[in-house]
């Protein structure tokens, strides 16, 4: 079978969706669980672009063995420089570069001409192999690009010293058709193409990234790039799970291996959407909660008498096989940590305590702790840092006053003084609380988007809220969740606040470090 390397890129083309900001910890986790999952690269991100991506990358590299873990840098030496010190931890230093080449982004965007396109990205190809054992060269917006240009710049930066190329359909405009017979022209007539990897990046804007992405593969790719559940710009990049699964199903079809280790896949669809705040749309392939639901009468019936007839993925192939509820308010700590450790995550001992805890007061409250739950919790405590001062909710009470809402909240600030704030909202309960929030931390605040979501299923489920908000003029996302909607909504505005604050401290402890 034909070997296909992944290239996800969830942490960086991902996390460009509006609405995402993930910061280190939490970059970290899913870097963790991408490498579980098999992707043989991991793009963690843009050095060159903030602290907070320069701080991220560096750590994954430190921590990640069994992915390459490589760096976009733009085509210009300081990128580079930037990018290599962040990477050069890494088992395998690699980066990733890029330059437009279609017409329309030469002329309107570079405002150069074809000749000082090829000349600069010969040149960072050339300075990134100074320092990279492996140096991916991206010709952007290659979809739109003259084929015989494309062709051209191509066996340039080969003999520079590439060794990868990638061909994006940058904008989502092309047809798998047209897509493929890209691949076909370059494999034929680059020179040196077939010393290098050929890579595929699809965007999602015209619904075709798979398809485009597999009619690649069929003419020469042997890299495929996307990212977990599509998300990235605009509509987004092809679904690496989608792919995989695909290539799986159909390898009578394609004879093609990815090495993706399935049964991680819904783990990883779910840490993302949880910690990424963008919910998986129910009929989602793959991965939806509706992909293996069976309404139709005559799909049941079909169903108890042969699974096949209506179901050519099974749960279990995507690790999405229901487990034995076993644990409830007089579950002890040796079974608590033996499903966390089955589940497949890596707590270490404070992060197990605090999770146990947390864990104990939802059983009291709670008929049925499930699986979603186990999730939240176990996820929670992963991605949390604790070794920055932070504000941290005490109490929030919501009562009507001649039909008004007021809210009262007790916080902790990050200096440690214990405060109490009272506001009213006349929009609401919600409105109130994030009224009252707004006086406890200061500053302009603006709700951009908020919605609340159930954890599992019921009347007594988790309510998880999402909201993004701007602090004087900066955009935030903060998420928690609680059986109580209000008490959710409030910690999730709270959790938006201290990303801006370890957003900060993570500035400073840069330039104190330069």
């Amino acid at each position: 079978m034909k070997k296909i390397d992944i290239f996800d890129t969830t942490l960086r083309d991902g996390e460009q969706s509006a609405g995402i900001n993930l910061n280190t910890q939490e970059k970290l986790e899913i870097a963790k669980q991408l490498e579980k999952f098999g992707m043989t690269i991991i793009e963690a991100g843009f050095p060159a672009s903030s602290p907070g991506d320069f701080d991220a990358v560096n750590k994954i590299a430190k921590t990640v063995k069994n992915s390459i873990v490589t760096g976009l840098a733009r085509s210009i030496e300081r990128d580079i420089d930037t990018s290599w010190e962040a990477l050069k931890v890494g088992a395998q230093p690699h980066l990733h570069v890029f330059i437009a080449t279609s017409p329309i982004h030469m002329k309107y965007k570079l405002q150069r001409t074809p000749d000082e396109v090829v000349e600069q990205a010969v040149a960072a190809v050339k300075y990134a192999r100074k320092f990279f054992p492996l140096v991916q060269f991206s010709a952007e917006d290659a979809s739109r690009s003259d084929l015989d240009f494309l062709a051209r710049i191509v066996g340039e930066v080969i003999e520079a010293g590439a060794t990868t190329v990638n061909l994006p359909d940058t904008v989502g405009y092309a047809t798998p058709e047209e897509y493929g017979a890209m691949f076909k022209y370059v494999k034929e007539n680059a020179k040196g193409a077939d010393r290098v990897k050929l890579s595929c990046h699809c965007h999602d804007d015209l619904g075709m990234a798979v398809a485009n992405s597999i009619a690649a593969v069929q003419n020469g790719a042997e890299q495929v790039e996307g990212t977990i559940n599509g998300i990235g710009e605009r509509a987004g990049n092809a679904a690496l799970e989608e792919i995989a699964v695909a290539f799986h199903i159909r390898k009578d079809f394609y004879n093609v291996d990815t090495g993706v280790n399935l049964v991680e896949t819904k783990k990883t669809s779910q840490m993302v959407s949880r910690l990424t705040g963008v919910v998986i749309q129910p009929n989602k392939a793959v991965v939806g909660r509706n992909a293996f639901a069976h309404e139709s009468g005559i799909h049941q019936d079909g169903m108890l008498k042969n699974r096949e007839t209506y179901e050519i993925i099974t749960p279990e192939l995507i690790g999405a096989k229901d487990e034995p509820l076993a644990l409830g308010k007089h579950s002890g700590r040796h079974a608590f940590k033996d499903r966390a450790i089955s589940m497949g995550f890596e707590l270490t001992d404070e992060q197990l305590n605090a999770a146990f805890i947390a864990f104990k007061e939802l059983a009291d409250r709670k008929k049925e702790v499930t699986e979603d739950d186990l999730f939240f919790l176990f996820t929670n405590q992963q991605t949390k840092n604790t070794d920055v001062p932070l504000y941290r909710l005490q109490r929030t009470q919501v009562e009507y006053r001649n039909n008004e809402p007021h809210a009262t909240i007790t916080a902790t600030t990050p200096e440690g003084e214990e405060k109490t704030v009272e506001s009213v909202g006349a929009g609401g309960s919600v409105e109130a609380i994030f009224n009252t929030l707004e006086k406890l931390v200061g500053g302009e605040v603006h709700i951009l988007d908020y919605r609340v979501t159930s954890v599992g299923k019921g009347r007594d489920a988790l309510g998880e809220a999402v909201i993004n908000l701007s602090i004087d003029g900066e955009r935030f996302t903060g998420r928690d969740a609680a059986q109580d909607v209000l008490q959710a909504s409030a910690k999730a505005y709270v959790n938006a606040v201290n990303r801006r604050i370890m957003r900060d401290t993570m500035k400073k402890q840069a330039m104190e470090a330069k």
